[in-house]
């Protein structure tokens, strides 16, 4: 992984969470995606964690706000700052000491805006093919991306097969949301 405007690459070490905080943060993070796909939104669930304390949660609202850019991590980014200007919180300093757990790795839309506040460490379940930005399209996460705040570290993986069967039960029920089909003008 590398490095932006001094950062010490081994301080990002003292960020990255353990397999029992990853079992911990991820088991909300999946609630917060049964709670999405009850609603009728694709089941993504996300918690935004500093010092062992949650500061933000999300989870998709796209189809419920009609808003393409609510996805659970913008959410629970919201609350992370809104967080930090009640609590009179460096919003740098805390979002560097942020880690982010996920049931979907971020799309790049997500994982552009996690680079840009300086979160250190993104924790995942299943790769998402069609819109990753965290390898599996683009990897936005580690990419020399000048001006673009600072990359992170991917942990990937976790509850990864769960995490797909929730997106495909969702993809296979109808979306009342979806816009109707227009017909194709020859």
């Amino acid at each position: 992984m590398g490095s932006e405007e001094g950062e010490n690459p081994d301080s990002l070490e003292r960020f990255c969470p353990t397999d029992e905080e990853i079992e911990k943060w991820m088991c909300s993070a999946f609630e917060m995606a049964r709670d999405a796909l009850e609603n009728g939104e694709v089941p993504v669930g996300c918690l935004m964690v500093y010092k062992d304390e949650v500061v933000g949660r999300g989870r998709n609202e796209v189809n419920e706000t009609k808003n393409a850019t609510r996805h659970a991590e913008m959410v629970s980014l919201d609350q992370v700052l809104d967080w930090c200007r009640h609590s009179n919180l460096d919003t740098k300093s805390v979002c560097e000491q942020t880690v982010l757990y996920v049931t979907v790795e971020p799309c790049i839309m997500c994982a552009a805006a996690l680079r840009l506040v300086n979160i250190p460490v993104v924790a995942y379940g299943c790769r998402n093919e069609r819109f990753g930005g965290c390898g599996s399209v683009l990897d936005i996460s580690s990419a020399d991306l000048p001006h673009t705040g600072t990359t992170f570290k991917c942990v990937s993986g976790h509850r990864a097969e769960e995490a797909i069967e929730m997106l495909k039960t969702f993809y296979k029920q109808e979306n009342p949301n979806a816009p109707k089909p227009k017909p194709r003008k020859d």
